[in-house]
């Protein structure tokens, strides 16, 4: 077991977006394993310290896992709801699947039939109207994508159909109608981005609501979603 030396920095060995993880965990644990090398365990409760060492676990054959241990009053992260709404906020366009594993109810019918008593017996007839059927509730777990969604203003505008404006416009808005009018244009100079800025075509019921957060303009960096309210831009 290796311990991590005092002057290793550990903000910036994996990315600052890593150690917003221990805002929910209390401890983090990667298991990782490369083509050419063994597996192993990176292991750390923060505070400085972390703890790296084979891992003599299950086969990963390549890649990464991460395993959070969430604190007692984060408990909610493992919801099913809150994990969809923080996916779909912050990475639904990014270009690597993201997937959840959920449970999903299903109604099915099953042939229900009455026990007869001992040497009665039946005709085919009279069998067929004894057999009954009810309906039974039949849990599975399967794999759900949750970031479907492709960056519109990657594409070229010629490429773009109407209707793909008006998809996207309805999937980033939950706007129920399609919208006015869009202008999809790129800024070149000292700042450079690709815009998108869509016309509803009804005001928003709050539109005059002053305690109501502003979130008109959205803004991604790398197809991650940064911040609500980034009028700066215009």
């Amino acid at each position: 077991m290796a311990e991590g030396k005092a002057d290793i920095s550990m903000i910036g060995q994996f990315g600052v977006g890593f150690y917003s993880a221990y805002l929910v965990a209390d401890k983090v644990v990667v298991h990782t394993k490369h083509n050419d090398d063994e597996q192993y365990i990176w292991e750390s409760e923060a505070g400085g310290h972390f703890t790296i060492r084979r891992d003599n676990g299950p086969e990963l054959v390549r890649g990464t896992k991460i395993v959070l241990h969430l604190k007692e009053d984060q408990l909610d992260y493992l919801e099913e709801r809150k994990i969809k709404d923080i996916v779909k906020r912050h990475s639904q366009f990014i270009q690597y699947p993201i997937n959840l594993l959920v449970k999903k109810e299903e109604e099915k019918e099953v042939e229900e039939q009455e026990e007869k008593k001992e040497n009665e017996t039946d005709t085919e007839e009279e069998k067929k109207k004894e057999t009954k059927k009810k309906k039974v509730k039949e849990v599975k777990h399967e794999w759900e994508q949750l970031n479907k969604n492709k960056p519109l203003w990657l594409r070229n505008t010629s490429e773009i159909t109407k209707q793909e404006y008006a998809d996207f416009y309805k999937g980033l808005t939950n706007d129920w109608e399609e919208h006015l009018s869009v202008k999809h244009f790129k800024v070149e100079g000292q700042l450079e981005f690709t815009a998108m800025l869509f016309v509803p075509k009804r005001a928003p019921f709050d539109l005059f609501e002053s305690r109501k957060k502003m979130n008109n303009i959205k803004l991604y960096v790398r197809r991650v979603f940064i911040m609500d309210n980034c009028d700066e831009l215009i």
